[in-house]
């Protein structure tokens, strides 16, 4: 297993949470927001964004699984569910990485199932070219290339979440 160098560095990372805070911070001004991350993978991503937001806001977490290693297993498990009232607030879905859209999709049909006021959700990284489901995403950090990535959150079969940075990982022999 190799772990390149940087593919997205920790300034480009901060400078790009930042903005992502800046908008989120202006598009609920005046509300009270429910920031929802989605766990494991987006719980750096998501810490370091909410801390940057400047609106009053609630912070709540699901886990929720569809990888085995590398592979997307195509089912989804739900292993914690949002535990906040959800009905007629303004919902915050943060996410790692969006690649095939399915785990995502199935997310967010359950939390507008519980009637929010509104739900938009942001993600630190989209690989648009996996994508089996077309889910709206409404903050995007950085569009990346069809390459398995780790770092900063991610994961390789429970290992690499700590690099402060996210490295395009390659799988040797």
């Amino acid at each position: 297993m190799v772990v390149g160098k940087p593919f997205l560095t920790v300034e480009q990372i901060h400078q790009k949470n930042k903005e992502l805070a800046d908008r989120i911070s202006a598009d609920y001004k005046g509300s009270n927001l429910l920031a929802v991350g989605i766990l494991k993978g987006a719980f750096i991503f998501f810490s370091d964004l909410v801390r940057l937001i400047r609106v009053p806001l609630t912070i709540d977490f699901l886990v929720a699984s569809s990888y085995m290693k590398s592979e997307t297993s195509g089912e989804i498990k739900l292993h914690y569910n949002i535990r906040e009232e959800i009905a007629d607030k303004d919902v915050l879905l943060v996410e790692d990485i969006v690649d095939t859209g399915i785990t995502l999709n199935y997310l967010r049909e359950r939390i507008l199932n519980e009637g929010p006021r509104s739900l938009k959700i942001c993600t630190f990284l989209d690989k648009k070219g996996r994508r089996e489901v077309d889910v709206p995403i409404d903050y995007v950090g950085f569009e990346i290339p069809n390459e398995f990535v780790v770092g900063y959150g991610l994961d390789y079969d429970i290992k690499y979440r700590n690099l402060p940075y996210i490295s395009i990982f390659k799988k040797t022999a």
